[in-house]
C-alpha cells in the first residue's frame, strides 16, 4: 500500500461514502447491514457519517455482509487502512505549539496500561533530565520553557503503578552528546536509577550485538491498540492492528537482544563513568 500523507484525512470520508454507497447499492437498510454483521444499527451510522473511523476488521465484516466483488474489496481494504493511519508533521505541531503536542502525549499515556518505547538514537521525554530535554529542544522554535515542564509534569506516569513500560535503548541512545559529558552522564544515571522502579523495565542493546533487523526509526506502541511512528519531519499514527501487531513483533525481536536489570545497569554505569 502506498499513499500521499495529504490523503489521510480525505481517505476517512471517502471510506464513510464507499460504505453507504455499498449498502444501498445491496438494498439494505442500515438496521439490516447491522444485524448482519453483529453491530448496532448506530455503530453502521457512525461509520457512513464519518462520525467514527471503522477499523480494518470491521469493514471486512462490512465487506462480507455485503457480499462485495474482490475489485471493491481490495480498494475498501486499502482505503481503510489508510483511513487507520495519521500523519502528523512537525511544522504543524510547531505551529499549534509544542505544548499541546505534551498535552496529546500525557493523553495517550494515561489511557494506556502497556506502553513499550524503542529508542534507536535519543533519550525519550519520560527519561530525560531538564538540561538534556533542552538540547533536544534546540532545533525547535520559540522559547522552549513551558515544553520542558510539560515534559517534566508528564514523567509523574512513571510511577503511576497500574501501567507497565518497557523501554529498548540502543548504546547509541544512550551514548548520543547532545549535551556535555558531565550532564551526558547525569543523565545515564537517572536511566539506572528509573530502572529500579517496580513497573519499569529498561533494556539497553548494546553495540556489536547481532541482529537481523536495523533499527530504523524511533516508535511507541500504546497497548496493542496504536503505534507511533517518528521520523525527521513528524509522526506516522498507526490504528490498523496488522500494523501495530507488526511493531510489536520488531519491539519483541528488539528486546531479546536487550539487557535488563542488574546487567542494564552495570552498562549504564560504565558509559556513565566514562563521560565523568
Amino acid at each position: 500500500m502506498t499513499f500521499e500523507p495529504e490523503q489521510l484525512g480525505p481517505s476517512k470520508a471517502d471510506l464513510a461514502e464507499k460504505i453507504r454507497e455499498l449498502r444501498k447499492r445491496a438494498g439494505l437498510t442500515g438496521d439490516r447491514l447491522a444485524r448482519r454483521c453483529n453491530m448496532s444499527q448506530s455503530q453502521i451510522s457512525k461509520f457512513e457519517t464519518g462520525r467514527k473511523t471503522p477499523k480494518l476488521v470491521d469493514v471486512e465484516r462490512i465487506l462480507r455482509a455485503l457480499d462485495a466483488p474482490p475489485e471493491l474489496v481490495t480498494e475498501i481494504t486499502a482505503l481503510a487502512r489508510i483511513a487507520n493511519t495519521e500523519w502528523q508533521d512537525k511544522r504543524s505541531s510547531w505551529r499549534r505549539g509544542m505544548e499541546k503536542r505534551q498535552a496529546e502525549l500525557a493523553s495517550l499515556e494515561s489511557e494506556a496500561t502497556e506502553l513499550r518505547y524503542f529508542l534507536p538514537a535519543m533519550i525519550t521525554g519520560l527519561l530525560a533530565t531538564p538540561e538534556y530535554m533542552r538540547a533536544s529542544l534546540s532545533h525547535t522554535p520559540g522559547d522552549p520553557s513551558k515544553t520542558i515542564s510539560r515534559k517534566l509534569e508528564r514523567q509523574a506516569v512513571l510511577y503511576d503503578t497500574t501501567k507497565t513500560f518497557t523501554f529498548l535503548l540502543t548504546e547509541q541512545a544512550v551514548r548520543w552528546t547532545i549535551v556535555s559529558h558531565y550532564a551526558l552522564a547525569v543523565q545515564i544515571d537517572r536511566l539506572a536509577s528509573v530502572s529500579h522502579l517496580p513497573n519499569i523495565r529498561m533494556g539497553v542493546i548494546p553495540m556489536g550485538a547481532a541482529i537481523p533487523r536495523g533499527p530504523m526509526n524511533t516508535f511507541t506502541i500504546y497497548d496493542d491498540r496504536l503505534a507511533t511512528v517518528e521520523n525527521f519531519t513528524g509522526r506516522m499514527v498507526f490504528r490498523d492492528p496488522r500494523d501495530v501487531s507488526e511493531y510489536l513483533s520488531v519491539f519483541i525481536l528488539f528486546e531479546r537482544h536487550a539487557l535488563f536489570g542488574s546487567e542494564a545497569r552495570e552498562l549504564l554505569g560504565q558509559f556513565a563513568d566514562h563521560y565523568r
